[in-house]
């Protein structure tokens, strides 16, 4: 018991030596900036979600996105890109409370960010990763769209 207390006091000095020293790797340069490859843009922005989207799905998104779709451990708990991990990552996540983003990106370019990762970012491949399936990426980004409040 105790060996395992001293071993867990350990770890936890030194996660914070390495939070204290990483520091945040700043938040992306331009926000806007698509993400999908020019080539495969327009084909992106064309899938629309087959899902309507409901709080039910909303619900959902969230759960996934908190949990099993790992999204908080980068764009954080409120979306704004503070995750723990995302700390480390430059460029820093999209910030998803950022309304301009989402006025200027739609579900289909989400989609394949989700399904293909990001190129020259931190983000995965989570659909062809197996982390989430189709259905369940459109509810993450049904949820994600939540973030933004702008009444505009």
């Amino acid at each position: 018991m105790r060996g395992t207390r001293i071993v867990m006091t350990v770890c936890n000095i030194v996660a914070v030596a390495l939070l204290s020293t990483a520091g945040w790797a700043a938040p992306e340069a331009d926000p806007l900036k698509p993400r999908v490859p020019e080539a495969e843009r327009a084909d992106a922005r064309k899938v629309k979600s087959p899902l309507t989207v409901t709080p039910e799905i909303i619900a959902k998104g969230k759960e996934l996105y908190e949990g099993k779709g790992t999204c908080v451990n980068c764009h954080g708990l409120t979306g704004e890109g503070n995750g723990p991990g995302g700390m480390l990552l430059s460029p820093g996540p999209r910030n998803f409370t950022n309304c301009k983003f989402h006025k200027k990106r739609n579900d289909g370019e989400l989609h394949w960010i989700i399904k293909n990762g990001s190129p020259g970012t931190g983000m995965p491949a989570l659909i062809k990763g197996g982390v989430i399936t189709e259905e369940e990426a459109w509810m993450t980004i049904a949820y994600e769209r939540t973030f933004c409040k702008d009444t505009e």
